[in-house]
């Protein structure tokens, strides 16, 4: 994707020095990997700015930053190139997806059917509901996705 803002939010208690941000970092040297502190609004707020003037995204969400890449979408699909999420919390505790009409950016969703973290089918529920260009691969891995997250680049 030329032209393209490609940026990896990382999970809840991840870090720009995961394993995964540092494999994205690695493979995709010009894609923005920030770190990110604090509540869903915090980071939130963060993204926002970070994203600031820029258009034309291919945000790549793990876990807590599958929400956040999800609300920023449902906020700015126009912004939005291709959403990428990897076993996304999109049914997050308190946090919940707003109820709207559904978003015709194209989300591919890699979630894992060992996943004991954030349950699968409330996931494809909400994603069904929110996305009407979706493709959601159900993989035989955990929450970590550590045998699938590598597979999920080719989608890029």
């Amino acid at each position: 994707m030329q032209n393209t803002t490609k940026i990896f939010l990382h999970g809840l208690e991840s870090s720009s020095k995961g394993t995964k941000a540092l494999f994205f970092k690695e493979r995709y040297p010009e894609m923005i990997v920030p770190d990110f502190k604090g509540d869903l609004d915090e980071r939130m707020a963060r993204l926002t700015t970070i994203l600031s003037n820029k258009k034309n995204f291919l945000l790549i969400g793990s876990s807590f930053g599958g929400l956040m890449g999800a609300l920023f979408a449902l906020k700015h699909p126009e912004r939005v190139r291709k959403l990428v999420l990897l076993a996304p919390a999109l049914c997050f505790r308190e946090y919940k997806l707003p109820d709207s009409e559904a978003i015709d950016v194209p989300v591919i969703i890699y979630h894992g059917n060992k996943d004991d973290v954030i349950p699968l089918d409330p996931v494809r529920e909400i994603a069904r509901k929110v996305f009407s260009n979706l493709i959601f691969h159900v993989v035989d891995d955990d929450h970590l996705l550590h045998k699938t997250f590598k597979e999920a680049v080719r989608e890029f």
